[in-house]
């Protein structure tokens, strides 16, 4: 047997099928097992993987044991020469298990190896090659310096950004995405330790492999892609306290002395992170209080400047006890009456804003006329500020709900490549007209020979597909893996990587994947 690959699944039914239908592929010309170890899973994944791969390996968990136990369950009865640690939200390459063979054949002082990785918009991963988090890399890591300094051998260490994408070289820590490794050096150095729940287990296992001698290597020859993150969820800020509480246990465990130190300045930063993550958030949401700030104060700043030159001479100065009131007051009766009246709801609303800010007035006069008349705006005075604001904040609206249907029309008219065969691609055409009647659709074809009647039908071939993306401004790629191989697919996005093109790849079972999205067609 040469390789066992172990695939741990929780509640992504539709990555790991498509994962599964690329392994399929990938072991038609080699001796493997696969196996799928689910961790309570309540979707059907369990289901799909008896009825349609009935040759792999189920172990089902009656509840969610965690990374490293589940790989383990696996590990213990696997019989490859070698071990592979594959996510469910991954696709390989065909050929890509036997050039891991044959590098791995042709390096016996190797133990682990890992490979390129893209997400959904091709763009290269940062973790496909990794140093080791000592106490000091964590840190630069942590607090930015990485971010700044992207090409520095000293700050940069986490990623070894100043290590090229394209060159086959020795790392120090393994991608938990995909983690090949040598079963006989598994053996010799251990399993994956449990005390990692999740994240951190790949580094620890990733040192105790150079630790005993081994050598992990980087082989970008191979590509695949990883749906970042689609297996556990990394956009909260929980991630950030289980990501870094395992750089502590990884810390303890291998740096007991610097230990100490180590958490403390990881506690801080993380909590930082966690304030920071937090305030962004509420600041999107006073995102028009802000504003309306902003536009009040503008108001009032200028009025006080040219009061002398238009008929306010006698007004009041700011500065002074009931002109600080006033000010005040003016503030705290448009926020109030534009809150009351829904105005800082999600949606714009040009109505609500209005009636907000006439609630404002009359609130405002309301208090105006409690204080002394010499301590108070004039009625002129006051007038003139109501009407400016009454211009200004209104205008703000419209402006920003302009800018809002120029977002969302960038975001609604799309234009989409279908790759496959003629049948997929008026399949998939048909449906996306009917849901979407704005997208611009587009045929590409699946492979590379000519045609009488091709220039009617298609608007190029599929090795043309990274120019046709930058002529007509392709927002979405749609692949039919049944017409065009996995490596086709994964070399034209990593051809044609941008964070503005999703790539999306269709199912057998009449679904479309992508990094966001899953639609049925």
């Amino acid at each position: 047997m040469q390789l066992s690959i172990i695939i741990v699944n929780y509640n992504v039914r539709h990555f790991l099928e498509q994962c599964l239908l690329s392994v399929n592929k990938a072991t038609a010309n080699i001796t493997a097992e696969v196996f799928v170890v689910d961790n309570d899973s309540t979707d059907d994944s369990l289901t799909m993987v008896r009825e349609q791969f009935p040759e792999v390996t189920l172990i089902h968990n009656k509840e969610n044991v965690g990374f490293s136990k589940a790989n383990n369950q696996a590990i213990e009865i696997s019989k490859g020469k070698y071990v592979l640690l594959l996510n469910p939200d991954t696709v390989v390459e065909e050929d890509g298990f036997e050039k891991c063979i044959q590098f791995m054949d042709a390096h016996p002082n190797g133990g682990g190896l890992g490979v390129k990785m893209i997400d959904g918009n091709g763009v290269f991963l940062p973790e496909s090659k990794r140093g080791l988090p000592t106490p000091s890399v964590s840190f630069y890591k942590l607090f930015g310096l990485s971010n700044i300094f992207p090409t520095s051998k000293i700050f940069a260490k986490y990623h070894l950004a100043y290590l090229k994408e394209n060159d086959t070289n020795e790392i120090d820590v393994l991608s938990g995405a995909f983690m090949w490794m040598r079963k006989s050096v598994l053996d010799e150095v251990g399993h994956l330790d449990e005390a990692f729940f999740m994240y951190g287990e790949d580094i620890d296992l990733s040192y105790r492999i150079t630790l005993a001698g081994h050598k992990n290597y980087y082989l970008p020859t191979v590509k695949i892609i990883h749906y970042k993150g689609e297996s556990t969820k990394k956009g909260n800020i929980n991630y950030v306290f289980v990501f870094y509480n395992a750089m502590i246990i990884f810390s303890k465990k291998h740096f007991a002395k610097k230990a100490k130190a180590f958490s403390f300045f990881i506690n801080i930063g993380v909590y930082l992170k966690a304030f920071l993550a937090i305030l962004g958030r509420y600041i999107a949401r006073l995102k028009l209080p802000l504003i309306d700030i902003s536009l009040i104060t503008i108001a009032l700043i200028l009025f006080n400047y040219v009061k002398p030159y238009v008929g306010f001479p006698n007004q009041i100065e700011f500065t002074n006890e009931y002109g600080i009131l006033n000010v005040l007051a003016v503030f705290i009766s448009f926020l109030i009456g534009i809150a009351i009246t829904g105005g800082y709801s999600k949606n714009l609303s040009l109505k609500k804003t209005f009636l907000g800010v006439f609630i404002g007035a009359a609130l405002l006069f309301s208090i105006n006329f409690s204080f002394p008349e010499s301590a108070s705006f004039s009625i002129k005075y006051l007038v003139s500020i109501i009407g400016l604001i009454l211009t200004v904040i209104p205008i703000s609206r419209l402006v920003l709900d302009y800018y809002e249907k120029i977002k969302l029309r960038k975001e609604t008219v799309k234009t989409t490549i279908i790759a496959g065969s003629e049948n997929f691609i008026e399949s998939i055409k048909k449906d996306i007209l009917k849901k979407q009647p704005s997208v611009n659709t587009l045929a590409l074809k699946k492979n590379n020979t000519a045609n009488e009647n091709d220039s009617k039908k298609y608007i190029g071939k599929l090795h043309q597909l990274p120019d046709l993306i930058s002529i007509y401004g392709i927002n979405e790629v749609i692949f039919s893996p049944k017409d065009i191989s996995y490596k086709d697919i994964i070399s034209k996005m990593d051809l044609s990587k941008s964070r503005h093109i999703d790539y999306k790849i269709a199912l057998n079972s009449n679904l479309i994947i992508g990094s966001q999205t899953i639609e049925k067609y």
